[in-house]
């Protein structure tokens, strides 16, 4: 999972949602009757998916797993639990089949003290602050009991997805030293477009993860001299999600 930027919607559309919202309300809203309204809303979910796509990362992967595309359009907090919310922007999220309708389904854990969401929401938080990725195995761990109740609900432990972002870790260090060979013959065009196929692909949480470790003391340890060095100094496409953990790119080639 990795930080998310929600864009504003065009202020038609965020009309037309509180249209919705303001129609339920007024019918003392029920479960059924806010399926049945989402349901048919076909233009204003085509109008949400179409700004979700550029939100995901890579080519509209599953903001929960990254690993899937994203085909469903996810209520964080349930209708079932919250129909006032079907239309609300805020919480709406680009899911795979599997997270949506398989593993999250109608789950919203909450602090049984305080009510809070236990759910890690990638578009206020950084999942990072909740989450470690062990590189070396592709599994996650809970930082937090935030972080526990994600990895539980959203099956981040799921020995696809682990052996996935294992096989991703060596994808990307690959990439990263094929991108700077062609930088050293000079070829920059090409090393661009090596560049933008590896933020292309599936599990982003993989390089969200080495751009996190670099600052931290055990970076030599979990990363290897080279990939470092590119990764602090050589990589010069804009990682879209990097600066929500504090880093951002480093200059252009051009």
């Amino acid at each position: 999972m990795i930080p998310l930027v929600r864009p504003c919607l065009p202020t038609e559309l965020t009309d037309r949602l509180r249209d919705h919202t303001d129609h339920l309300r007024s019918r003392s809203v029920t479960v059924t009757a806010a399926r049945r309204r989402w349901k048919n809303a076909t233009a204003e979910r085509s109008a949400l998916r179409a700004r979700l796509q550029p939100m995901a990362a890579g080519i509209e992967r599953c903001m929960y797993c990254g690993d899937s595309l994203g085909t469903a359009i996810d209520h964080f907090e349930p209708i079932k639990l919250a129909p006032l919310r079907a239309f609300d922007w805020l919480n709406h999220f680009l899911a795979c089949d599997y997270c949506n309708s398989n593993a999250k389904r109608a789950e919203y854990p909450c602090d049984p003290l305080t009510g809070a969401c236990l759910l890690v929401d990638p578009s206020i938080e950084d999942p990072g602050d909740h989450l470690q990725l062990i590189l070396s195995t592709g599994r996650y761990r809970a930082r937090t009991a935030k972080g526990e109740a994600t990895i539980r609900t959203f099956r981040l432990d799921r020995w696809q997805l682990e052996r996935a972002r294992q096989d991703g870790f060596q994808r990307c260090q690959d990439m990263l030293r094929g991108y700077a060979r062609l930088l050293t013959r000079g070829e920059h065009q090409r090393a661009h477009g090596q560049a933008q196929a590896l933020l292309r692909q599936p599990h982003a949480d993989v390089l969200y993860a080495m751009v996190r470790v670099l600052d931290s003391p055990g970076a030599a340890v979990i990363l290897d001299g080279d990939i470092l060095e590119i990764l602090r100094t050589g990589f010069a496409v804009p990682i879209p999600w990097s600066g929500a953990s504090g880093r951002t790119s480093v200059t252009s080639d051009d």
